[in-house]
């Protein structure tokens, strides 16, 4: 990775910093219901605003397509982004133009401001050259702090690194500092676990990683998908039998990159997908033709630590099992508590990403035990398909 600045390579005192931020959080009622999202730009806002910068934030929300929505409004953000800061935040209800300016004139050095939805605008998403000019008029330097909204070519992400002085935020920088240690330079052995429904959605993922990894855990409703392509009975489990070809070619692929792929050796089965169930455990060669696998087995959640104990780092996306309904939970629960407890010895760098694996390891009560937990879901995976971020390459020198 390309080297890329961060608040240690500016000086922004009395300088008007364009940040772009992540606010796009869940809201019911015109309330906020999470503030993850808001909690962790904290350090960045905190920092500038001791460097006596003035502050002024760049967001979206919601799906406005171009249009000015009352409902789509930042608005409701401000208080808990005040809270969360401990200071006030002004709020200015445009983006560009006269009001933008007015707003950013009335703040000393040390003030913040957020500016209105950046998506009220067609030339957002158009990272249209003239709303990039526009927005770029408001600032001296640009900081982005939104890695959860880098794989998108906008203005407001990838436009106005391009017009400005750009620096990585805080958070931003442990995202790529993480993503670094993960894929791009890892400490072997490296292992990747990839679980969750389907196959289909994560081909380039598993495509990628098997030409990266030393060895690739695939676990969720997606190994059942590779367990039918080696003619394996899987019952009436979720299972796309229409990309038998498609696993039979990544398996190919990574016999050929020396990637060993860890599959299930036996199956949680169950009969209802529901909480309680009577559940059974079955070696791969008596799945029950009316039975769904819900989770990995016991001796596949032993073989899961093996592989674990054997690396140096280990990047997670998707869950082993059916982990929302006990106790179809138990080999996401058990992998990730063993994951975390070689993270805490020192022994293991553990980067994980993705909403479903943000939301298990939190079950699991090990989210704050791993090196890096990511809460950008779709830069994420992008990351993991190998692609390019356009918010990211803005920033590298």
């Amino acid at each position: 990775m390309s080297s890329f600045k961060t608040l240690d390579d500016g000086d922004f005192a009395g300088k008007r910093v364009l940040v772009r931020v992540d606010l796009n959080v869940p809201m019911e009622k015109g309330k906020v219901t999470d503030t993850t999202r808001i909690d962790r730009i904290v350090p960045t806002i905190r920092e500038l605003k001791r460097m006596k910068a003035k502050v002024i934030l760049l967001a979206h929300f919601g799906r406005p397509k171009g249009e000015k929505k009352p409902e789509d409004s930042l608005k409701p953000v401000v208080g808990p982004l005040a809270k969360a800061i401990g200071k006030p935040v002004a709020f200015a209800e445009d983006c560009i133009g006269a009001t933008a300016k007015a707003a950013i004139d009335m703040l000393a050095p040390g003030e913040i401001l957020l500016l209105e939805n950046t998506r009220f605008y067609k030339g957002e998403e158009k990272n249209d050259p003239a709303f990039v000019a526009a927005l770029a008029e408001l600032g001296d330097a640009y900081v982005n702090d939104a890695f959860s909204a880098a794989h998108r070519a906008h203005a407001s992400t990838e436009g106005l690194a391009r017009h400005l002085p750009a620096y990585a935020g805080r958070t931003m920088q442990a995202e790529l500092e993480a993503l670094e240690a993960a894929l791009g330079n890892p400490k072997r052995p490296v292992v990747a676990i990839v679980g969750g429904a389907k196959v289909s959605s994560k081909i380039d993922v598993l495509e990628n990683l098997c030409a990266r990894v030393d060895a690739l855990i695939i676990g969720g409703g997606m190994a059942n998908t590779f367990l039918a392509a080696e003619d394996i009975g899987v019952g009436k489990s979720l299972c796309e039998h229409d990309l038998a070809d498609t696993a039979r070619r990544i398996m190919e692929k990574a016999e050929k990159a020396g990637c060993a792929i860890v599959l299930p050796v036996d199956a949680t089965v169950a009969w209802h997908f529901a909480a309680g169930t009577p559940s059974q455990n079955y070696g791969l060669d008596a799945i029950p033709p009316d039975g769904m696998i819900l989770d990995v087995g016991p001796q596949s959640i032993e073989r899961i630590h093996a592989v674990i104990d054997d690396a140096h780092t280990l990047l997670w996306n998707g869950p082993l099992g059916a982990f929302e309904i006990e106790p179809f939970d138990r080999a996401t629960v058990a992998a990730a508590k063993h994951a975390a407890d070689r993270t805490r010895h020192g022994k293991l760098v553990s980067v994980a990403g993705g909403g479903d694996t943000v939301a298990a390891l939190n079950h699991a009560g090990v989210a704050g035990d791993f090196s890096y937990v990511s809460t950008a879901g779709g830069a994420f995976l992008e990351w993991m398909e190998g692609k390019e971020l356009p918010g990211v390459a803005a920033l590298m020198n």
